[in-house]
């Protein structure tokens, strides 16, 4: 799961913002000297944006499969979602797709709501048992990929 971030050049800066996460905003001074690359405050701050949104029970929104074009010039960077994020949204999407609340999906999957809970959290640690069950009855199966670098 990625996001596209507009980068743009303001003065001695790189910026990045998001169309699809309204707020979502970070910028460097590198390759200036100072700061980390673009790439890495975009993915810090995406993933910090995502993850306040799930803690505080937001449904944060989806990114587009294809980048816009930006009404000012700048480019598009598709920025990777972090795993401690990415899972919780997975789940949360697929429980709203339904229709269910977390209490309906913990019945239908034969789990404590609080586990479902859990697997919608950023800070959750889920046992693969909890994630397949919760799969299951979302008529899902779970799946694993690792991509190479």
């Amino acid at each position: 799961m990625r996001y596209p971030a507009t980068i743009t050049s303001e003065d001695d800066a790189l910026l990045a913002s998001f169309p699809d996460c309204p707020g979502c905003v970070t910028f460097t001074r590198y390759p200036g000297g100072e700061g980390r690359p673009i790439a890495e405050e975009a993915a810090e701050a995406l993933t910090g944006w995502l993850e306040t949104h799930l803690v505080l029970g937001y449904v944060p929104p989806r990114p587009r499969r294809k980048a816009q074009r930006v009404r000012k010039p700048g480019s598009v960077m598709w920025i990777d979602v972090a795993p401690s994020a990415a899972i919780p949204l997975t789940f949360l999407w697929a429980r709203v797709d339904a229709g269910l609340t977390q209490a309906e999906l913990a019945k239908r999957a034969r789990v404590a709501r609080k586990a479902v809970a859990e697997l919608e959290h950023p800070d959750g640690k889920p046992s693969l048992e909890t994630m397949m069950r919760v799969a299951k009855a979302l008529g899902m199966r779970l799946g694993v990929t690792l991509n190479p670098q």
